[in-house]
């Protein structure tokens, strides 16, 4: 199975090049004004419509609740699920949000021209013509904020604002493991406004090994603001081919965080798959969000 993203294609290959090219992706560290999350911070779309995503102190994007059934419960819920799941003619409740195609990465010289800073919210709001108290003006206030709060201790996040800082932070992130790196995402084959059905697992096409990896989720704003983290710990990355109940069809990418050991004890992911701690967690990605891990050489398919 290979992912759908036409998109990204010569996008992706272009940081491939990039980054092996060594373009100067300057260090960081976390006290280098890095932007970096707490907790739990929900994103809003840009009409104004909550999207039931959140950031967790887990430092992956994941959402509330969890079940075996699709009717009555939270679709918030449904994206979480574990390892045994993971085989072919399992059914689970997944919640697929239909966002549309990202917006466009700006070049950084086109991003250096636009602050992006709290201190400067009103600057922003007439320089894209929202009023204030709009739902588009909230959420670009939530982005803003939620890229200036401070990280908790060990974690490494940043917000990419532009494909010249994306290329900085991944490139430095794997600076021990590759010269060459690529990115995953998942796929929608199928138009369909159903955003949770249950999903049957057709196939388990390929498992990535990712001791290092780094997810990043695309933010409500005018333009693409990613915001990026990265697992130290033992991750797999796989690619799933989904069918829903409806016919519907999605390439789907999956993370698998092996060792939940360094999550607090009360995370949610727990409760919802009634696991322990410690036991391996994992979660599908949305469309329009990126996985970026390691590679012997560039690839592109």
């Amino acid at each position: 199975m290979k992912l759908r993203i036409s998109f990204w294609s010569i996008f992706l290959h272009f940081l491939v090049v990039m980054c092996f090219h060594g373009s100067g992706a300057r260090e960081m560290s976390r006290e280098d004004n890095i932007p970096e999350g707490v907790n739990v911070l929900q994103l809003h779309s840009m009409d104004g419509k909550d999207e039931n995503k959140h950031v967790h102190d887990t430092g992956h994007m994941h959402v509330h609740g969890h079940g075996h059934s699709s009717s009555h419960m939270d679709p918030s819920a449904a994206i979480l699920f574990t390892m045994k799941d993971l085989k072919p003619g399992k059914t689970l409740p997944i919640y697929f949000p239909r966002k549309g195609v990202p917006p466009l990465m700006q070049s950084k010289e086109e991003t250096d021209s636009i602050p992006f800073s709290s201190a400067h919210l009103q600057n922003l709001l007439d320089f894209f013509s929202f009023s204030p108290g709009s739902p588009k003006a909230k959420a670009v206030e939530f982005t803003v904020g939620a890229c200036e709060l401070k990280h908790r201790k060990g974690e490494t996040k940043f917000c990419a604002t532009s494909k010249e800082s994306m290329i900085d932070f991944v490139c430095y992130m794997f600076r021990q493991d590759s010269q060459y790196f690529r990115a995953y995402s998942t796929s929608y084959l199928t138009k369909s406004t159903t955003l949770l059905q249950n999903y049957t697992i057709l196939e388990v096409s390929k498992e990535i090994a990712a001791p290092n990896m780094v997810g990043c989720h695309i933010m409500p704003y005018p333009y693409a603001i990613y915001y990026c983290h990265a697992h130290g710990r033992e991750n797999k990355v796989f690619e799933v081919s989904l069918q829903g109940e409806n016919g519907d069809r999605v390439d789907a990418v999956s993370v698998c965080h092996l060792d939940t050991s360094d999550w607090e004890h009360d995370n949610v992911s727990f409760r919802m798959l009634g696991i322990e701690h410690g036991d391996p967690v994992c979660h599908f990605f949305p469309i329009g969000d990126l996985i970026w891990v390691p590679t012997p050489r560039p690839t592109l398919d």
